[in-house]
């Protein structure tokens, strides 16, 4: 595929319009008898409505971009991706199950990435009403006001959230925390950290690229970091777009987790 660099005011635009469009495909399925099933070796839940919104997406996004690959939860893989410095990262709808359960948490999560790393982002939660946007260098947004991670050091009160197992551990190697909800989408965990609405975030060991591309970017975008426990960024599009364990918070925050969880040697979410 060409390597040419992308026009990203325009790339943002057709990145903005399609997701609103997405959204609201899903939106107006979204509370209805909706057919669904189960895909894969982890049986994870799938919709029509995800279809349709992947099927949105892709025609939104692809047209005339002969340049930029594709890789979505819903569409079948594409090993050309892998020779693209340019690729949509997709997911239709995070929080399928809650979708289908008829929850409020689920969101259409897609992110342009280049060389690995995203470049351009957008997240929407129609229900929830909340549109965020970040671009590489530029800020992040919800609703058009800019957001920020929640800044400081301290763990002690800190709102953290993650899977229900990976935080009861956690109680004896930090001060006394505030374990939050349930977040029913990853991506919208991840969001709460780079808006400030959680101070801290895990992800379990096996997320895709799909689940963090664009919250990834929102978090970074807003003064803080998503890492691997050794504090290694995530790096997307490689042949299996799979991930272990992650942390994600406000930078010294995300520091302090992360000599935390060496020490303890916790185990993986």
């Amino acid at each position: 595929m060409p390597a040419t660099e992308v026009d990203l005011a325009s790339q943002l635009a057709r990145l903005e319009h399609g997701v609103r469009e997405a959204g609201a495909l899903a939106l107006s399925m979204f509370g209805k008898p909706v057919h669904n099933w189960t895909k894969g070796e982890a049986q994870s839940p799938v919709c029509e409505a995800d279809v349709a919104a992947d099927n949105l997406l892709r025609q939104r996004l692809t047209a005339g971009n002969a340049g930029i690959a594709w890789l979505s939860e819903e569409s079948v893989d594409d090993a050309a991706r892998l020779e693209a410095r340019y690729v949509w990262i997709v997911d239709p709808i995070d929080g399928t199950r809650a979708y289908i359960g008829g929850l409020s948490e689920w969101a259409v999560s897609v992110a342009l990435v280049e060389d690995g790393r995203p470049l351009a982002a957008c997240l929407y939660a129609p229900v929830l009403d909340q549109f965020y946007v970040a671009v590489a260098g530029r800020g992040a947004t919800r609703n058009g006001v800019a957001i920020k991670a929640a800044p400081g050091a301290t763990l002690a009160n800190a709102r953290i959230g993650g899977p229900r197992n990976f935080l009861a551990r956690l109680q004896a190697a930090l001060p006394p925390f505030e374990a939050m909800p349930r977040t029913h989408s990853l991506a919208l965990r991840l969001a709460r950290v780079a808006e400030g609405t959680f101070d801290a975030a895990f992800v379990g060991g096996s997320s895709n690229d799909w689940d963090l591309a664009a919250a990834d970017l929102l978090v970074h975008e807003t003064g803080g970091a998503l890492t691997s426990f050794t504090g290694v960024a995530v790096t997307y599009n490689r042949p299996v777009p799979r991930h272990g364990a992650l942390v994600a918070a406000g930078r010294d925050r995300h520091a302090a987790l992360i000599d935390i969880i060496r020490d303890e040697r916790l185990a993986t979410p």
